[in-house]
């Protein structure tokens, strides 16, 4: 499958302006419009109004000085016009819209206790509400956030289009009917609703930085949109250790998206990678991230600072015999207190197999395989088979890379896994 940038090319000329300008600006139009109408289905067909307002006046009488804030005055007057149509509210809505239509293209919103008040927040946590699937969850924010179309997200997940347009329908009928308030939550309820957000943001991620199917290991345009959203994410959230610890992850891994692969798109390990291919500059926005989370941090790291500092582990060695593995197997025995998994139970295995020997970590393995979310995982038995020949037990070694090869999905990793079968003979 060929790579798919984050945006096809827009064509030249005062329509390709007009479509970069909306890709760049519709989150924000949605967001403010949303906080009106109360509906994010709605609300995108507002700025999708406003874009076509934009295709019909712009080539006429070029394009204005702040194109963004002419998008959101259009999509603004639009939904003012939609709301005072609604009888029930006609009262209310008419001072509303006299204030609205008296304002400048910039209305602020008063602040919550949190100084959390901004419309883009609450679009995000609007979108990743977890009334939704997580499917849906990743569908909508991905195409009211990170602006792609329904063609480029089933592109990107190797899925029908008509499969995403219905998961995005799904969602915005749900969010409608379920009555989600357009708001960014406080108290109990905002610590769970955050939880939400940061693993729609991470499940993006890893599946461009590690794609469960298909011909290609990595989808670069994930991560970039991924890692987008997690900056946006931090600034609009300053005070949240885990927004800091999810953006210091996905600066460490970006980093080393260039090396993870070789000139024919196969995978290289991370002992064989050339870290001279890494990214220092993504790994000191990494190391500066997790320094704001540490600054915030009210009490014990959480699961994404926990992560971001084993991922600081890898990138802070500029060599794969200089990594402290004895730190991070410490760290994942943390994070297995803080948020028990098999998988990190799995990655535990692997730091104890490099810090303590094969054999010690064969044990955490082999309690594993009884585990029912593991059943079809494919890395138990390429960890196993692994540590296996590390002790020098070929036979069985090689078992465990063919059953491996057998469940694992996409192309590039079964190739590798396969010859790492041959490889034990």
């Amino acid at each position: 499958m060929e790579q798919q940038p984050t945006a096809a090319p827009a064509p030249d000329g005062p329509v390709g302006a007009i479509e970069t300008v909306f890709r760049m600006e519709s989150p924000r139009v949605i967001a403010g419009v949303a906080r009106i109408v109360r509906d994010v289905g709605i609300a995108e067909e507002l700025a999708q109004d406003a874009l076509v307002a934009a295709l019909e006046q712009w080539p006429r009488d070029g394009v204005p000085d702040n194109p963004g804030a002419w998008l959101m005055a259009t999509a603004r007057r639009r939904a003012i016009d939609l709301v005072r149509r609604r009888e029930r509210y006609s009262r209310k809505l008419e001072e509303v819209g006299r204030d609205l239509r008296a304002a400048p293209y910039h209305v602020d919103v008063p602040s919550d206790p949190d100084d959390m008040g901004d419309d883009l927040l609450r679009l995000v946590f609007t979108a990743c509400h977890p009334v939704l699937s997580a499917e849906s969850r990743i569908a909508l924010t991905l195409r009211l956030l990170g602006g792609l179309t329904t063609a480029e997200i089933a592109r990107a997940f190797l899925v029908p289009e008509a499969t995403v347009a219905q998961r995005i329908v799904r969602a915005k009928r749900t969010l409608a009917t379920k009555g989600v308030a357009f708001e960014v939550p406080y108290g109990p309820e905002r610590e769970a609703r955050l939880g939400s957000v940061l693993e729609v943001i991470y499940l993006v991620f890893n599946e461009g930085y590690a794609a469960t199917a298909g011909d290609d290991l990595l989808r670069p345009a994930l991560c970039e949109d991924a890692l987008r959203l997690a900056r946006v994410l931090a600034e609009l959230m300053p005070k949240e250790p885990e927004v800091h610890g999810l953006a210091a992850l996905l600066e460490f891994q970006a980093s080393r998206t260039a090396a993870r692969t070789g000139p024919d798109g196969e995978p290289v390990l991370l002992k064989d990678q050339n870290r001279a291919r890494w990214n220092r500059l993504l790994i000191a926005r990494g190391i500066a991230a997790l320094g704001r989370a540490d600054a915030v941090a009210a009490g014990a790291p959480g699961p994404y600072v926990l992560q971001a500092a084993i991922a600081a582990c890898h990138a802070l060695a500029y060599t794969y015999e200089e990594t402290d593995w004895a730190r991070i197997a410490t760290l994942y025995r943390l994070l297995a207190a803080r948020s028990p998994s098999p998988v990190v139970e799995l990655n535990r295995a692997v730091a104890v197999s490099m810090a303590e020997g094969p054999g010690p970590a064969l044990e955490i393995v082999d309690r594993l395989a009884a585990e029912p979310a593991l059943r079809g995982y494919h890395l138990l038995p390429s960890v196993r088979g692994d540590l296996l020949a590390r002790l020098g037990r070929g036979a069985e070694a090689r078992e465990e890379f063919v059953r491996a090869a057998a469940l694992a999905r996409n192309e590039r990793e079964r190739e590798l896994l396969t010859a790492r079968a041959e490889d034990c003979r």
